[in-house]
């Protein structure tokens, strides 16, 4: 390798991209072609780097197979930073494969970390953390340490382990000072503030109050049923159950645990669940075959007992009922929750990362569109998504997750 090329790849380990093309801006050769596509994917031109990185691919020759893995590698990130999440996670397992037959496990590892990522990005936690434990950051430089780090503080946030998340966040930090990049430690200062922003609001007993982070994870643990509504789950401290795909009973469970101690009149309960529709016969019997369903699927939590004028949730074993509410009440919170880091979003990989139809979705963004929430840019495949951070709020609570039971 020589020196043009040392010193360009020094640069981009430093974040200097421009300094790095200083050195190879005119240079055609495989490994030049590689720190121009990397250069320019640090400034931001996703389009022209993924280019330039598969150029470089093609250049090496055939028995220069590590090089090829870590253009794979490369580009494989910069699917990930312009949040094209469908790109063949088979294809960098292989690199990484490749990457440590010879030797390479720096590189390997940050393989491994964009797997990881990708697997975060789209809720599969549990896969997530299999996967990071396997890996030990001990003997790797401060900027993949700080990757590192920052990865089991996401994978700590979605679980809502406050505590673990704050102790990754502080060597991420500490890690990052040392690698010198400044936009390393901006994204450690980022994720930061999940934990200092109110995450959702409390609304028990008629009143309503917002809550950090800390105090949503320690409500979680305490003697409360808490009728999610982030995540349309119903749970008290042992147990959790998933209403997402039940609207009309989690509409009743919300409305009820709004009301406890006291009940809800049928007219309400047929409102709230029935979106308005006035209550006549076909409406009370239909409430009560799910209000009889509700019943069945909250058994192991609480009860739900008629009463002259309606029904009322009796839970089994929390001393107190409360409703977790989205930090702003938005129809299409969960699309805002993702758009929310600042990057621009395909429809498809806003489908993959929501477990949702990509119909769905671009429902969901042209209506968001057309509120001025959300803009695009770019057209037909190039088309992408991007909205500001909702301010004064952090998003984690929308971000899917897998239960606690799961």
């Amino acid at each position: 390798m020589d020196s043009l090329i040392t010193a360009a790849a020094r640069a981009l380990a430093a974040g200097d991209p421009l300094g790095a093309l200083n050195r190879v801006a005119l240079r055609d050769d495989a490994p030049a072609l590689a720190l121009r596509g990397i250069a320019m994917a640090q400034l931001g031109d996703f389009v022209r780097a993924k280019a330039l990185v598969r150029s470089a691919a093609r250049a090496f020759g055939p028995k220069e197979a590590v090089a090829r893995a870590r253009c794979v590698v490369a580009e494989a990130e910069i699917a990930l930073v312009s949040r094209d999440l469908g790109w063949p996670a088979k294809a960098l397992d292989a690199a990484r494969a490749t990457l440590e037959a010879h030797g390479d496990r720096v590189n390997a590892a940050h393989a491994r970390y964009l797997q990881v990522r990708r697997l975060l990005l789209i809720g599969h936690l549990d896969e997530a953390e299999r996967l990071l434990a396997e890996l030990d950051p001990t003997p790797f430089p401060p900027a993949l340490r700080a990757a590192h780090e920052l990865v089991v503080a996401g994978v700590a946030l979605r679980r809502i382990r406050t505590g673990t998340a704050r102790v990754a966040l502080a060597r991420a930090e500490l890690a990052a000072r040392h690698a010198g990049i400044p936009a390393l430690t901006a994204e450690v200062e980022s994720t930061f503030l999940a934990l200092s922003t109110p995450a959702a609001r409390l609304f028990a007993r008629g009143e309503e109050r917002p809550l950090m982070l800390e105090e949503v994870e320690a409500l979680f643990a305490s003697r409360a049923l808490v009728v999610d509504a982030c995540r349309h789950i119903v749970r008290d401290a042992g147990t959790a159950v998933s209403l997402a795909t039940r609207p009309v009973l989690f509409a009743l469970a919300r409305a009820l645990g709004e009301a406890w101690p006291a009940d809800v009149s049928r007219d309400t309960l047929v409102a709230q669940a029935f979106r308005g529709k006035l209550a006549d016969e076909s409406h009370r019997a239909r409430l009560r075959v799910e209000v009889g369903r509700l019943r069945k699927v909250l058994r192991t939590l609480a009860g739900v007992s008629a009463t002259k004028r309606g029904f009322a949730l009796v839970p089994h074993r929390a001393h107190e009922v409360v409703v977790l509410m989205r930090p702003v009440e938005e129809k299409h919170a969960a699309v805002l929750a993702l758009l929310a880091d600042g990057e621009s979003w395909s429809s498809s990989a806003l489908a993959l990362a929501l477990g949702a139809s990509q119909r769905t979705v671009q429902r969901a963004l042209d209506s968001l569109a057309t509120a001025g929430k959300v803009r695009s840019f770019g057209r037909a495949r190039a088309l992408r998504w991007m909205t500001p951070p909702v301010p004064g709020f952090a998003t984690i609570l929308l971000l899917s997750a897998s239960l606690p039971s799961d």
